[in-house]
């Protein structure tokens, strides 16, 4: 980024700070942002709310990313030149429009370009589209409609996320019902995922080899006992695992239990998949457990997963990750939600006002039979070894949030190759950092 671009961001930052009203908060999702400002006596806050008449609203903002991403080494083979850094712009536009308390119209520009990378993927570069655009019908405080293009994170995002970590976020074409209320959620869904081309305005509507319906139901027993209990259904033409290429039709049953547990907070997931894979049937698992606990000193926390991959029992059990984030294990982003075994300590502190944490992952294949995926779920390892063992990887955030505005952030991961990699021929550490700073309005 530019010297003088930094110098103009940091001034109209400071410019929005000193007039910031206590009741903005922005969400991950801009359309939940919550925006209550009493006395609009500066152009940012009229800008924020803007009233159209004593029941209309009409809200806008934004955002800038940038980033600098580096690789060494990033399939593990120094003997060939995989040094190399690229940096990425991601420019976000909304506008929200809020009539009666019963309409609601949200869209949203998006632009994610990249410079000095040769071999770009989808989640790498969309010019100019529309990440969301949507409108939704309130029929009452309880059940809303919602249709159009949008953003979608089920649970904790573990088999349908934002996609936040890439440059380019993940959108869905839906229809979704949903009722709620203070103890219970219930969500239907029918979406087709977004195809993201390079171009200006070229991502097509309802085009695509895939398809997702989902109900998912949310509720909290007490305020320390919830659950999630889903079933997903996701049909994908044309798919290829270790086993081969077939069209690939599959449920996913779930359930997620969250909560605290004296001064324990835990987030357990367990899910069954099943369906057919061309002549196969299917046949697949994954069963995650997270603990953390709150210390004087910060979070201390442990997660371990194992996920199903293909045996010899004459169906496919690997299992199909759906739309996890693309930063399944932190930006490092090498290896997907399919056939796995990892045991991940973590930990949280704040030192001072900068964010520190702090990670290992051990990895495992969890079936010789089967390779190992990238975080879009394509094969990139195949199993040419009996090993099971992966590498080890540490990983550190250092983050500082100026204000709600401004935050900047620097992440390292280093992955250590392990029996498997090695015996691929795959045996040279993989080095990588990235610097994100994110301006938002």
């Amino acid at each position: 980024m530019k010297a003088s671009a930094l110098c103009i961001i940091c001034l109209v930052t400071f410019t929005i700070w000193s007039q910031e009203d206590n009741q903005l908060n922005f969400s991950l999702l801009r359309q939940n942002d919550v925006i209550q400002i009493e006395n609009p006596d500066s152009f940012y806050k009229q800008l924020k709310q803007l009233r159209l008449s004593e029941t209309t609203t009409l809200s806008f903002g934004g955002s800038y990313r940038f980033q600098t991403e580096a690789f060494i080494n990033e399939q593990f083979d120094k003997s060939v030149d995989q040094t190399d850094y690229w940096f990425l712009n991601r420019f976000m536009l909304h506008a929200h429009l809020k009539v009666n308390d019963k309409i609601e119209v949200f869209s949203e520009l998006n632009s994610s370009l990249i410079t000095s990378k040769d071999n770009l993927v989808p989640v790498d570069r969309d010019e100019l589209s529309f990440n969301q655009l949507f409108f939704k019908y309130h029929f009452s405080d309880q059940w809303e409609l919602l249709v159009g293009r949008q953003n979608m994170r089920l649970g904790s995002g573990r088999l349908v996320d934002v996609r936040e970590g890439p440059n380019v976020r993940l959108s869905f074409d839906m229809a979704q019902l949903r009722f709620k209320d203070s103890n219970t959620e219930v969500i239907a869904v029918h979406a087709i995922p977004v195809q993201q081309q390079e171009g200006v305005f070229d991502n097509d509507a309802l085009e695509g080899n895939e398809a997702l319906s989902v109900l998912y139901w949310i509720q909290h027993w007490t305020e320390a006992t919830n659950t999630d209990i889903y079933i997903l259904y996701k049909t994908e033409e044309n798919k290829t695992w270790n086993a081969g290429t077939a069209d690939d039709n599959r449920a996913s049953i779930g359930l997620r239990h969250f909560g605290e547990w004296k001064g324990l907070k835990y987030n357990n997931e367990f899910v069954y998949q099943f369906g057919s894979f061309g002549d196969q049937d299917i046949r697949a698992w994954t069963a995650s457990f997270n603990i953390e606990s709150d210390f004087s000193f910060g979070t201390l926390g442990l997660k371990t997963e194992a996920i199903s991959g293909d045996s010899d029992d004459g169906a496919l059990n690997t299992f199909d990750g759906l739309y996890p984030r693309g930063a399944y294990f932190g930006r490092v982003a090498r290896f997907g939600p399919s056939n796995l075994f990892d045991i991940h300590p973590y930990l949280e502190t704040q030192l001072g006002d900068v964010n520190v944490q702090l990670d290992y992952v051990a990895f495992w294949r969890l079936s010789r039979n089967d390779g190992l995926y990238n975080p879009a779920l394509i094969l990139e390892y195949p199993s040419i070894n009996n090993e099971r063992f992966i590498g080890h990887q540490l990983g550190g955030i250092v983050s500082y949030e100026l204000n709600k505005f401004l935050n900047f952030e620097l992440e390292s991961n280093i992955i250590f190759p392990g029996a498997f990699l090695k015996e691929s021929g795959l045996g040279d550490p993989l080095y990588h950092f990235v610097f994100t700073t994110e301006f938002k309005f």
